[in-house]
């Protein structure tokens, strides 16, 4: 994949880098930010960084002074499809997946749907009843019925693994249930290994595929102490998959990216079962982008630095996200 580097001339007004916002992925966002303003600085780039919640009564005057948007930033009320409804609202191009594909990759459950349409194997998953005492009993006892135990608990919003619970018995169940104070989704547990799929997209539509990414955890389980904390994950790029399942995973990845009418890049976490093979699990439609993260890995690993993966990011805002290949 050839990435031209970028040029100052590029731009007729500065590049605005919206992170932080007000979601549980804030300290990512922020990271993500404050990596991609530095860079575009070292290449010349008249860069603004504003912050989706301390600038947010400035926002849109900043916004309609900057010749594009780029969105370092994750989780609700910016990864969701709003912030990307309020940039089409006042004209203003900005990285990353649409509002059609933004709203749906962040809602799990109706992600799932429309990816197993496309011919994916996804892992089997249910929303679940808000409830308390009794309720989430009777919530747990269906959902071991219907996926059998363990299950993984996690919010049907949220990315980052934020709020993930292995739950072994139907009272781990329950207790993840009247726990969560945002709705949630039971999912079978597949064991196998943790694999992430990078996507660039070209302003033509062409797909390119990194090179799938491995974590192998400590805990078997990749949580969210398991992203953060040093020592509880190891990377391995390539993954260390057949090349079955490696074929496997670019054609599951390509279908999921497309059914979700994702836009410019995403990336797809599966487990790879011994038995069932790669099995989808969720979207990242703005994945983290700090030089340590796991697209920046994939990237390089691809022979694609961090600076031409911004470049290919940067130049994909303009083009039509109504048009898939």
């Amino acid at each position: 994949m050839e990435i031209e580097a970028l040029a100052p001339s590029e731009f007729a007004a500065p590049v605005a880098v919206v992170t932080g916002g007000w979601s549980r992925e804030r300290d990512r966002s922020l990271l993500s930010g404050s990596t991609v303003a530095g860079a575009l600085r070292d290449l010349g780039i008249e860069t603004r960084v504003l912050d989706l919640e301390e600038d947010r009564k400035s926002l849109v005057p900043e916004l309609q002074r900057v010749d594009l948007a780029f969105l370092a930033i994750a989780g609700r009320g910016a990864e969701d499809g709003r912030l990307q409804g309020l940039l089409e609202s006042i004209g203003v191009p900005y990285t990353g997946s649409g509002v059609f594909a933004s709203a749906v990759g962040m809602h799990k459950v109706t992600a799932k749907s429309l990816v197993a349409a496309r011919g994916v194997r996804v892992a089997a998953g249910t929303a679940v009843e808000p409830g308390t005492g009794t309720g989430s009993e009777f919530e747990a006892r269906r959902i071991a019925d219907a996926h059998g135990l363990p299950v993984i608990v996690k919010p049907v919003s949220e990315g980052g693994s934020i709020g993930l619970t292995l739950a072994c018995t139907s009272e781990e169940v329950a207790t993840a249930i009247r726990e969560a104070d945002v709705p949630v989704m039971a999912e079978e547990y597949v064991e196998g290994q943790s694999v992430s799929v990078g996507i660039l997209q070209d302003p033509d539509g062409g797909l390119h595929i990194l090179p799938p990414l491995e974590t192998e955890t400590t805990g078997g389980i990749y949580s969210y102490a398991a992203k953060r904390q040093q020592g509880l994950t190891a990377y391995h790029c390539p993954a260390r998959l057949s090349e079955a399942d490696l074929q496997d995973l670019e054609v599951a990845a390509r279908r999921a990216h497309l059914a979700l009418r994702c836009h410019g890049y995403s990336r797809h976490d599966f487990v790879v079962s011994p038995e069932k093979g790669p099995v989808w699990l969720e979207v990242n439609t703005l994945p983290g982008l700090s030089r340590e993260g796991n697209l920046a890995r994939m990237a390089e690993a691809g022979g694609i630095s961090y600076e031409q993966l911004l470049a290919h990011i940067l130049r994909t805002a303009r083009t039509d996200r109504s048009v898939q290949p």
